[in-house]
């Protein structure tokens, strides 16, 4: 699938703010499975100071400073990338879980370099207990690893309730397990820390997620939504991404942006300011529009 992708955020603040400085994650990353045709940030009011690069996980990244009294701020970025369905693997043709958490545990194993800092604890996803209690019915002895993977998947899926109003960007991770609601990143970080709890690498995927309107009616312009799901590696079959909000392997309506030990390393727009009054108005819009016909 082709896609043109419209990321859109509005600040409208209270009173003015002096100086700001700010980091985005929002321009896809080029992987295997993903080309970057055309990929380009605008900021308004231009910034005194810009940096684009690639920050420690090979996302694409860019700071900025305004250094002016400004009352609104305005981030769009403008995409068009493809995205291309990964071959599923046969899941009884993986190997036991055991042998993945074992070759992740031993030390230099050449194939799980890349994979090993995604073994460890990290901001927001702690060694929370309960994470391995509530992972282990998933994960029998000698049982395949991709079938492990797919039933930890739907039963988050069956298990959590999606409400946008339970959580903030902020609640620990042992009180979505308490809960057993949330949104998307919530449930991104709890299957990456049952994994983590179990000996497997697991890393947090940010982007969106092809929407499709009720049968018959109009697509909205400007509806579609950011997205998270995980990435679990396994010895020969490299990363494989699944979607615990929606119980599926992703495909090809799951577009990237940026991976990372979790939503910390990524959160799509971010910063710092000095001044603004006491509260400010926030506008996302999100627009995602294939390109390919249906």
């Amino acid at each position: 699938m082709r896609f043109r992708i419209r990321h859109t955020t509005r600040y409208a603040y209270d009173g003015p703010v002096a100086l700001s400085h700010h980091r985005a994650h929002l321009l896809p990353r080029p992987h295997p499975r993903q080309t970057v045709h055309s990929a380009a940030l605008s900021i308004e009011p231009g910034p005194e100071v810009r940096q684009d690069g690639v920050d420690v996980f090979g996302n694409p990244v860019s700071y900025f400073a305004l250094q002016s009294p400004h009352l609104e701020l305005t981030v769009q970025a403008l995409s068009e990338i493809t995205v291309s369905p990964p071959v599923p693997p046969e899941a009884a043709g993986t190997p036991p879980w055991e042998t993945v958490a074992d070759a992740a545990a031993a030390s230099g194993h050449p194939a799980l370099l890349e994979a090993a800092e995604f073994l460890f604890a990290s901001p927001m996803v702690p060694r929370a207990a309960g994470l391995r209690a509530y992972a282990e019915p998933s994960f029998p002895r000698r049982r395949p690893w991709l079938e492990a993977l797919a039933d930890l998947t739907g039963r988050i899926h069956r298990d959590f309730a999606f409400n946008a109003d339970a959580t903030t960007v902020a609640t620990p991770l042992a009180e979505v397990l308490r809960l057993r609601r949330g949104v998307c990143q919530d449930f991104a970080h709890l299957q990456i820390g049952c994994l983590r709890a179990m000996g497997l690498p697991a890393r947090y995927v940010s982007g969106y997620l092809r929407t499709l309107p009720p049968p018959g009616q109009p697509r909205l312009v400007g509806a579609d939504m950011s997205h998270a799901w995980i990435s679990a590696f396994c010895p020969g079959l490299g990363w494989v991404d699944a979607d615990p909000t929606n119980d599926r392997l992703v495909a090809d309506e799951h577009i990237t942006l940026a991976w990372g030990r979790d939503y910390d390393d990524v959160s799509p727009l971010r910063g710092v300011i000095l001044g603004g009054g006491d509260s400010h108005n926030l506008a996302v819009e999100v627009d995602v529009l294939p390109l390919d016909p249906l």
